[in-house]
């Protein structure tokens, strides 16, 4: 790779760099093309733009990114560096019909309400933006004739699941977090499992948004053949996340590097698998290239599984030196925290592994990546 320098934070410049040179991805058939990115500011999205110009300099593509955003000022302060590197601000709201000029040939489609406590104090808008946003970018892709779309949905579109779908758990699993024999068992979840969503809660506003989505890119497949495919993201993070970022992993996070104690709000017991950004975005572009129209694909690390509790006494192991303890605090009403329900999901990724990806980044070293990249930012 060339001694190009992307990015200030050297972990995310080594997560460019890493996607851009990675052959999990069929670089030439990009060669030339235009890519739409919404939700370009967000975490995954602005990796996905970012990483996109990375590998069309290094790769001599001649690729064109175009980064559909709502502030232009947000816009140019996060993603700036790349407008001279074949990235374009496009100004636009999915709330509205999405008016792009000139050809595009790949919708990445990440836009949408990220924010636990959002979900519950706006859940009207969640749905809205979710269900609307989607229709405009299915409209768009249709009068573009695109080559091909990814609509990034959610592991949370898998709801409860039922206890009779939970298994115990692989032996390597329960072995390396010593897991209580009452959360040794997990529901393995494949494309086709679905739980019971209670679409009567505020909190399901994300999680049904999400279903009632891919329930619309199935029909723009099948209807008017949209070449629409889903990938249900397992929860992400990694190097450049806001500095406001408040989900779990951050605020796991900032206790270690400020030396104060990790607070559950509840027992703790909530179990699922996380993804490394680089993994998920060449996640991302596998389906985008490979993957079949109107079909989903989870893009998680199984290696990653982990209680809430587990996640944090890894951590408080593992910097010992921060001097963190694990404390409980727990209210009597959850709810204002706006959590997903409880439950302990191991999402198998087998499909997309069959496409040829893999995921490759531990939890541990998620972790190391994260707060490296939270020092720089900080700093």
């Amino acid at each position: 790779m060339a001694d190009r320098v992307w990015s200030d934070d050297k972990i995310l410049q080594e997560d460019l760099e890493r996607i851009a040179a990675s052959d999990l991805v069929e670089w030439e058939a990009l060669r030339d093309k235009r890519i739409l990115v919404t939700g370009a500011t967000g975490l995954i999205g602005s990796l996905a733009a970012r990483a996109l110009v990375c590998a069309s300099a290094e790769r001599s593509l001649n690729l064109k990114v175009a980064a559909l955003v709502r502030n232009p000022e947000k816009g140019k302060a996060m993603l700036g560096a790349f407008l001279e590197d074949g990235l374009e601000l496009v100004t636009g709201d999915i709330l509205s019909p999405v008016a792009v000029d000139g050809p595009v040939d790949y919708i990445l489609h990440g836009a949408s309400v990220t924010t636990s406590k959002d979900f519950v104090d706006h859940p009207a808008e969640t749905i809205l933006t979710t269900l609307k946003g989607t229709e405009h970018l299915l409209e768009l892709a249709r009068q573009k004739q695109v080559k091909s779309m990814v609509y990034f949905s959610s592991m949370e579109i898998y709801g409860v699941p039922d206890a009779a779908s939970y298994v115990e758990l692989p032996s390597f699993i329960a072995r390396r977090q010593n897991l209580p024999d009452s959360v040794q068992t997990a529901a393995v979840l494949r494309e086709a499992d679905y739980g019971y969503i209670d679409p009567l809660q505020a909190r399901s506003s994300y999680s049904e948004g999400k279903r009632m989505a891919e329930g619309l890119c199935a029909a723009y497949a099948h209807e008017y053949q949209v070449p629409v495919k889903m990938v249900r993201l397992a929860q992400t993070f990694g190097a450049g996340i806001p500095k406001n970022e408040n989900r779990v992993f951050a605020q796991f996070a900032r206790s270690i590097m400020e030396g104060k104690d990790i607070v559950l709000h509840t027992d703790g017991s909530k179990a699922h698998c996380y993804c490394y950004t680089t993994d998920a975005v060449l996640g991302i572009l596998t389906v985008l290239l490979r993957g079949t129209d109107g079909e989903a694909y989870n893009i998680s690390n199984e290696e990653t599984y982990s209680t809430i509790r587990g996640m944090a006494e890894m951590l408080i192991e593992k910097y010992p030196q921060s001097g963190s303890h694990l404390v409980f605090d727990i209210p009597v009403d959850a709810n204002q925290y706006g959590y997903a329900p409880t439950s302990r999901m191991l999402i198998c990724s087998e499909k997309a592994r069959a496409l040829g990806w893999r995921a490759q980044v531990a939890l541990p070293e998620m972790f190391e990546r994260l707060m490296g990249s939270m020092e720089i930012s900080c700093s």
